[in-house]
């Protein structure tokens, strides 16, 4: 069982030196995305041998083993999301809070691009010369990318967006909008409007790595573009699993707890 945490900690992992391979194509000769991916990680290996060790996510089999990175979103350089000053104090509220608003503990689609960041849970890219299609385990959510497409001209916001998709090269570049204002974009607080706009590119590099790149454009929120740098892993042997978060979900009580009593934290 993978742990069901509903938090990212954002950081930078140190990845694993190996040789690159020849990156697999598809029939029509584009790069093939194809396979079972964990987002936020450079490990390369199966799921296992990626997440051993101490640590959430690990396997607590080998104690000398360097912590698992199964619960991290894995962002290069990442720099601050370049917030507004009014929408900074918005993000500072919710931090200092501990995250305890966060849309995911109750059960809310994680938008996008948190689904591709959230390390605990793997996601399964499907690939046709048509379309892309991603499936996540975490949340049960899914997103189909037509190729070469335009968005609906009736688009209603919702949590995961509309998108559409086309190659540059050997780069798959998704454009997505759509989005209602309801989910995080990733670290604690990382809220956006309903005029977020993401654009995300897929490169393969070898066998075992897809680098995911993208920018997250919001007029209404933040001074400048946001951009972060992470990568897919590949999981062979891995397959996406039923999830259901209202089962047994405990935190939408706890949280009211919380904020009724105040929140309390004492120094160790």
């Amino acid at each position: 069982m993978r742990p069901a945490a509903l938090f990212l900690i954002p950081a930078l992992l140190a990845g694993q030196g190996a040789p690159k391979s020849v990156v697999p194509r598809a029939a029509d000769g584009k790069p093939d995305l194809t396979g079972v991916w964990q987002g936020g990680s450079t490990q390369r290996g199966s799921w296992e041998e990626a997440n051993s060790g101490p640590g959430v996510g690990g396997t607590g089999k080998d104690p000398n083993a360097p912590a698992a990175p199964a619960s991290v979103a894995n962002v290069a350089g990442r720099e601050p999301p370049p917030y507004q000053p009014w929408a900074a104090k918005k993000v500072l509220e919710s931090f200092s809070k501990r995250g305890i608003d966060d849309p995911n503990a109750l059960c809310l689609p994680p938008g996008v691009p948190r689904t591709a960041l959230v390390a605990l849970f793997p996601l399964e890219i499907i690939q046709t010369p048509q379309q892309i299609v991603i499936l996540h385990e975490y949340m049960g959510v899914f997103r189909r990318i037509p190729l070469n497409a335009k968005h609906p001209e009736d688009l209603e916001p919702t949590y995961m967006g509309d998108s559409v998709g086309h190659w540059e090269g050997d780069t798959l570049v998704v454009d997505a909008v759509g989005f209602n204002d309801k989910t995080w974009l990733g670290p604690t607080g990382s809220f956006h409007s309903e005029e977020l706009h993401v654009t995300e590119r897929y490169t393969r590099v070898d066998k075992d790595r897809i680098n995911y790149d993208v920018i997250m454009e919001d007029p209404k929120v933040f001074t400048k573009p946001w951009t972060i740098h992470s990568s897919l892993m590949l999981r062979e042997g891995t397959r996406i699993r039923e999830y259901t978060c209202l089962e047994n979900n405990l935190d939408p009580g706890r949280y009211e707890e919380l904020l009724k009593n105040g929140i309390k934290f004492t120094r160790q």
